[in-house]
């Protein structure tokens, strides 16, 4: 007999998502059999766009979220490059990355102590408050001494957030919400002063990564090796790339690839299609590549659940994120899995960090930062970058000098997608099929899955309305 779970709204997560799983006995053990994820808040940024100058799209979408503004800036930057036809100088390259770098680790650390760990630890003596209180409880939770280490590292990782937050301000001139990125590069230069700000942070924050959050890590990785064999998903992963290497962006730290049926590929962003059949816009936002995309609400659409559109790669369902990154680049192959997720994220915690000191020697004080371009009348750009969670485009299309059209598909628009027009499940809700539940009043197997792709709908849908209470239709 089919039980139907609905874990309505999941916390840990950056804005509002809903799951719903049914589950079924097999062999014994009750597990989930169909998932649906949904966003359960309309995403307007492309028509907040419409009209504006294409100058103000760096500082526009970057509150479409306050964990990976910087990467929204990034891609709104170069997107706007791509339409101006310029190319910033090598100083305003690297701080852009600093920058970005600076944001990655942050999420990093936020999303391995404070949004996953607590599925793993039982905290009962340690934080016996809110927000760690009520809690689910599980047989397998981490106890004891362990326990008592890994929520030492939870409050340290606070104050190292807080210092990736700092670093990354030296500069952006501010965080979350940058000022310094702009299209031809950065507004701030290099300077002495504030290379020897930058340096000793970024020193302390790689001491926290290769004495603490490494062996918290494998820690958690031995006392669940069961994780490994469990959320696997569609297996398909995907990556825009980040962090150039060189002034034409051909090369970067972290490529651009894809991986599908067990074989590496390039990506052509000109097969991405955003199909809507179980999302709440009308059948013409449907089957469109995002340069021509359409945002255009169908409130209580039949048989929609889900404000995100599903993003499709030749039609495939595609994972992103650090998994996906480290998967092409050939820095982490061991497997696709919740723990694997988790496991890659923290392993590329390192590599941006460790990047990032020679990115610093490489500055020249006192060399330019930015390259200046008049704005065409006329033009079609698109930027390609990663956001913590994954892989982020920005698409814009400008006529008469302003915005005639925007589009956004964020990392969580292809993880936490719904079903698309062909009936596949969405990434989330593939590696959430076969999962077992041992308890339906704590289901710690179902969060573990949906947070190991640190999923944020606060990227993926959006509504305002102020000074209304209006009410959204039912998810499901």
């Amino acid at each position: 007999m089919a039980t139907q779970l609905k874990i309505n709204p999941v916390t840990r997560v950056e804005g509002h998502l809903e799951v719903d799983v049914t589950i079924e006995k097999a062999g014994g053990k009750d597990q989930v059999v169909e998932a649906r994820v949904a966003g359960p808040m309309f995403r307007g940024f492309e028509t907040i766009m419409t009209g504006r100058d294409p100058r103000d799209a760096v500082h526009y979408t970057q509150r479409i979220c306050g964990v990976c503004p910087v990467s929204h800036a990034m891609a709104a930057s170069l997107a706007l490059e791509d339409a101006f036809g310029v190319t910033p100088p090598p100083n305003g390259r690297i701080i852009r990355n600093l920058v970005l770098g600076a944001n990655f680790i942050q999420s990093h650390i936020i999303h391995f102590y404070h949004l996953a760990l607590p599925d793993y630890i039982d905290t009962t003596g340690l934080l016996d408050m809110s927000p760690w209180k009520p809690r689910f409880q599980a047989a397998d939770l981490i106890r004891g001494p362990l326990a008592a280490q890994l929520v030492g590292s939870y409050v340290q990782a606070l104050a190292v957030r807080r210092t990736a937050h700092q670093m990354a301000a030296v500069y952006s001139g501010r965080i979350p919400g940058v000022a310094n990125f702009t299209a031809g590069g950065s507004t701030e230069r290099a300077t002495r002063g504030s290379v020897s700000t930058f340096r000793p942070l970024l020193d302390e924050i790689r001491a926290f990564i290769d004495t603490t959050m490494l062996a918290d890590a494998a820690a958690i990785a031995a006392a669940f090796p069961q994780d490994s064999e469990l959320g696997r998903g569609p297996g398909n992963l995907l990556a825009y790339g980040v962090f150039d290497l060189n002034d034409d962006g051909s090369s970067k730290l972290l490529g651009r690839g894809r991986y599908a049926g067990g074989a590496e590929g390039a990506v052509d962003a000109g097969l991405i299609r955003e199909y809507v059949a179980h999302s709440w816009f009308t059948p013409e936002s449907g089957g469109l590549h995002p340069s021509d995309g359409v945002t255009e609400p169908a409130i209580g659409k039949d048989g929609a659940y889900s404000w995100v559109k599903a993003p499709r790669y030749e039609d495939g369902v595609y994972e992103l994120g650090p998994l996906a990154r480290m998967w092409v680049n050939g820095d982490y192959r061991r497997g696709i899995s919740s723990m694997d997720r988790i496991l890659a994220r923290v392993q590329e915690t390192k590599k941006v960090a460790d990047a990032m000191a020679g990115w610093l020697d490489e500055l020249v004080l006192g060399d330019p930062v930015y390259t200046h371009a008049e704005t065409p009348q006329s033009a079609l750009g698109v930027g390609l970058t990663e956001a913590p969670r994954g892989a982020l485009g920005h698409w814009v299309r400008i006529e008469q000098g302003k915005i005639a059209r925007y589009q956004v598909i964020t990392p969580t628009a292809w993880n936490g997608s719904p079903r698309d027009d062909g009936g596949q499940a969405g990434a989330i809700e593939q590696a959430l099929i076969g999962v077992p539940v041992s308890d339906m009043r704590s289901p710690l197997e179902v969060l573990r899955v949906v947070h190991s792709f640190d999923p944020c709908l606060a990227c993926a849908v959006h509504m305002v309305r102020p000074g209304t209470r209006a009410q959204r239709p039912a998810a499901l």
